[in-house]
């Protein structure tokens, strides 16, 4: 076998139409792109346009809306801050803050900061400085000696 003697399969590949270039060409004059007018011309489509059938977009009902005032919490299981302490990552010493569970990699951002959940176990005696709490996150952390201190005013909490 020689590099010259190399060739494809034939039919693998095709010539491109050269658009535009006469009318013996085949597509000459308007070069496939049909009659005149915006849909003729480059970078202009009409986006969602139905031929003047009512459109998809606008055929369905529109729904919801976006709440300003939502608050965003870092949800956090009393097991998780359990093995933060176990690895020496938190101070069970120190009150547990946003800023602390951030620093130790529990939480990626501050937001609106930290709902404590009750779910798994949690076995030091550690105070809590959160944004909110599930009743049963506090009752298993007073359930141990330690305590949750709740910096938003609460509503209606629950579980």
């Amino acid at each position: 076998m020689k590099l010259n003697g190399i060739s494809d399969n034939p039919g693998s590949s095709k010539k491109r139409t050269r658009v535009g270039r006469g009318i013996g060409s085949g597509s000459g004059k308007q070069a496939g792109r049909g009659g005149k007018g915006q849909t003729a011309r480059s970078g202009v489509r009409i986006k969602g346009f139905e031929g003047g059938q009512m459109p998809l977009h606008r055929r369905l009902p529109k729904r919801g809306f976006t709440n300003i005032f939502k608050t965003d919490y870092n949800e956090v299981n009393l097991g998780r801050v359990q093995q933060a302490i176990d690895a020496g990552k938190l101070d069970a010493k120190q009150p547990i803050t946003v800023e602390a569970l951030v620093a130790a990699g529990v939480c990626t951002k501050l937001r609106d900061g930290v709902k404590l959940l009750g779910q798994g176990d949690l076995t030091a005696k550690v105070t809590f400085e959160v944004a909110r709490a599930s009743k049963t996150a506090i009752a298993a952390v007073e359930k141990v000696g330690g305590s949750v201190k709740v910096l938003v005013a609460a509503e209606a909490e629950g579980a």
